[in-house]
């Protein structure tokens, strides 16, 4: 029985994730991702997916970060009627970013219509907070662990990947082959989430390259963290943290509640600003089992933080000169509350943006890390006179050796391994990796190949 394989996303990038994979009895489509980051890539968010949706018998997600979840409510308004399949957690996740995404680009349609700085008359959304909410309904939640039968002759399986909340490594079985799905690996011996599972076997493998050709800073995360915000506090300046919402907010939570504990900061006030990292956060709470903290550390790593709703309370912010560290989506910088605080606090020398992780080429955050002088902000030039550092000691990803560690644990080699989710610098660099120390039969797929699972 044939299998087939279809990259529509995710390769030659770490955004868009979506992979086709079909027997002659099942058609599922494995993430659903928005593309982000440069504007060639935003644009096949706008052009019609190359397969029929209304053929997919089922929509499996490795997780909820939007590069693999966030297309899913343009695929479901175009006629995709399936289930989409996840774990618990990422369900409940979804249930607050998905009509926050379509939220969003309702106000930035909305912002650029009223400032008129979009190029399109009138600005659209992609979709909206309805259409968001209308695509939960098709969300049908497993367990970890649980094998279940999606399609004819398809099973599916999810193991813990440790890279957020809810977040699997994916094992289909279908026409007697296995193929597993690594999504967004996890990084082992993280002080939140639990170790990505070990994988011992696969006829096929999906391994991600985010940080394929590099490694994390082993400095201990606290003592920069801390040296960072006591820096900015002494010369009287204020820390912008731009924050994925989901699983690095409340990372740096428990970071920041343990370093106040310990007076190894100045007692500055903490702001979440994010009403979905709020939610994402209370989540995480729900969840205790499926990462490492306990129901009281939960609760002090909330406790010690300032939740902002309101977008009045947002303003707020900026209109007061008080030292202070924002937590603010989106962790690019690529929208939401954060671009109206770098207006504001961007220019300001005594302030420091303070990146926590990966920042996709194209998106405002890689060219800040990479040393732009001003920035893009609303249709506006903003300078950028503030200090930038980006703590990559943050990722919720593993590195190349953290990569490679995992790839150890298979008894033997897959009859094939495909390099995605990564840059194409990265994706080679694990790719001659594997080959070189593994021996193994690997390649880099490119967008929309096809490939054949014999």
């Amino acid at each position: 029985m044939s299998l087939k394989i279809t990259f529509l996303g995710g390769v030659g990038t770490v955004t868009g994730s979506k992979y086709l994979l079909e027997s002659e009895n099942a058609r599922v489509l494995v993430d659903c991702g928005l593309f982000q980051g440069f504007k060639q890539q935003r644009r096949r968010n706008w052009a019609p997916l190359p397969v029929d949706v209304k053929t997919l018998d089922a929509v499996i997600l490795t997780h909820a970060h939007l590069d693999h979840s966030g297309y899913l409510p343009l695929l479901i308004r175009n006629g995709f009627s399936g289930p989409v399949i996840c774990t618990g957690g990422t369900r409940d996740l979804c249930e607050i970013l998905l009509p926050d995404s379509g939220h969003l680009q309702e106000q930035d349609a909305e912002f650029a219509n009223r400032h008129g700085f979009s190029r399109h008359r009138p600005a659209l959304p992609l979709y909206t907070k309805a259409d968001a909410e209308e695509a939960l309904r098709s969300f049908r939640p497993m367990p970890f662990h649980a094998e279940r039968e999606v399609a004819e002759g398809l099973s599916v399986q999810f193991l813990p990947g440790g890279h957020i909340l809810g977040a699997a490594i994916v094992r289909i079985s279908c026409a007697g082959r296995t193929v597993v799905f690594s999504g967004d690996l996890g990084r082992p011996g993280s002080a939140t989430m639990v170790d990505p599972t070990a994988v011992r076997e696969a006829d096929y493998l999906l391994v991600e390259s985010t940080y394929g050709d590099r490694l994390h800073d082993r400095r201990d995360p606290e003592d920069v963290l801390a040296d960072a915000i006591s820096r900015t506090a002494a010369r009287g300046g204020s820390v912008l943290v731009p924050s994925f919402a989901v699983g690095r907010a409340q990372s740096l939570m428990f970071h920041i509640q343990r370093l106040k504990a310990q007076d190894r900061i100045p007692d500055l006030p903490v702001f979440l600003d994010s009403p979905m990292a709020i939610d994402a956060s209370e989540i995480f709470c729900w969840h205790l089992g499926e990462h490492r903290l306990s129901a009281a550390e939960c609760r002090r790593s909330c406790d010690a933080v300032r939740y902002t709703r309101s977008a009045d309370d947002s303003k707020a912010l900026d209109r007061d000169a008080m030292p202070k560290v924002i937590i603010s989506a989106s962790g690019m910088a690529t929208g939401g509350r954060v671009l109206h605080h770098l207006k504001v606090m961007a220019p300001d020398p005594k302030n420091t943006i303070l990146f926590a992780g990966f920042q996709a080429g194209g998106t405002r955050g890689a060219a800040m890390v990479a040393g732009a002088e001003r920035v893009k902000v609303h249709g506006a030039y903003v300078p950028l006179r503030a200090q930038v550092a980006n703590l990559s000691m943050f990722s919720a990803h593993a590195d190349a050796d953290e990569i490679m560690a995992w790839l150890s644990n298979f008894r033997q080699a897959p009859k094939h391994s495909f390099i995605v989710h990564g840059e194409p610098s990265a994706s080679d660099s694990l790719r001659h990796r594997i080959e070189e120390e593994l021996g193994w039969d690997v390649s880099v797929p490119e967008y929309r190949e096809e490939a054949m699972l014999p």
